[in-house]
């Protein structure tokens, strides 16, 4: 056992994984019943499509329904989607059969693993949106975000967010100063922070943050 609590050979189950029947969370009932209803939930994608360039290069990682990744997809972008539960995969598959989803933990995130699995192996933008990384496994969250940058193609960015506080069920309350020093530790730094995705003042209740690969030995900010 490393002393992160991974076995040798395996990454440690998730926060989400932890809540059983996935099926029946708020998250898959919410979205699935607003995708039903056609209500516009594209506000991530929106932001994420103004930090691309024109049929820019995308991997949603932790992509769910595949909401996300449908609504870059849309706007012209080349999509790819990370995925580790079942689950989430089947329904993406059945309901958004054009965003591919590779089916991996986002720990396991590499270029070779990308490549392999007939993708690009960098990209121009990595979301991590809805809560992703208050569900990853405990004590992983540098690891993540190492892993997502390193498949970041030159100049590329990472635009993440999730609840502060009143979190949903099984996350954990991850605030902006400890994503800040996790971010510097995993060799990135902040260059915005919002408290939406409307490029809101930072706020209580949600984080938005863009990150970056910061400069050899630059300061934490």
């Amino acid at each position: 056992m490393s002393s992160d609590g991974r076995a040798e050979g395996r990454t440690p189950p998730t926060r989400w994984e932890q809540l059983g029947d996935t099926r029946a969370t708020p998250y898959v009932q919410v979205f699935t019943e607003r995708l039903d209803n056609g209500d516009d939930v594209d506000g991530e994608a929106r932001l994420a499509d103004v930090l691309l360039p024109r049929g820019g290069r995308v991997l949603d990682a932790g992509s769910g329904l595949g909401r996300v990744a449908e609504a870059l997809r849309r706007r012209g972008h080349a999509v790819v989607g990370v995925e580790k539960d079942p689950a989430l995969v089947a329904m993406s598959r059945a309901r958004f059969p054009e965003v591919p989803v590779v089916v991996a933990d986002l720990l396991d995130v590499t270029p070779e693993l990308l490549a392999g699995s007939g993708h690009p192996p960098a990209y121009d933008l990595v979301v991590a949106v809805g809560n992703v990384l208050v569900y990853l496994a405990e004590d992983t969250e540098v690891r993540a975000l190492q892993a997502l940058a390193g498949v970041l193609a030159p100049g590329g960015r990472l635009l993440v967010g999730h609840h502060l506080g009143d979190v949903p069920e099984g996350a954990r309350d991850y605030p902006p100063a400890e994503l800040r020093a996790h971010a510097h530790e995993a060799g990135l730094e902040v260059q915005h922070l919002f408290g939406s995705y409307e490029l809101a003042p930072p706020a209580h209740d949600y984080v938005v943050a863009v990150l970056v690969p910061r400069a050899a030995d630059g300061p934490a900010r």
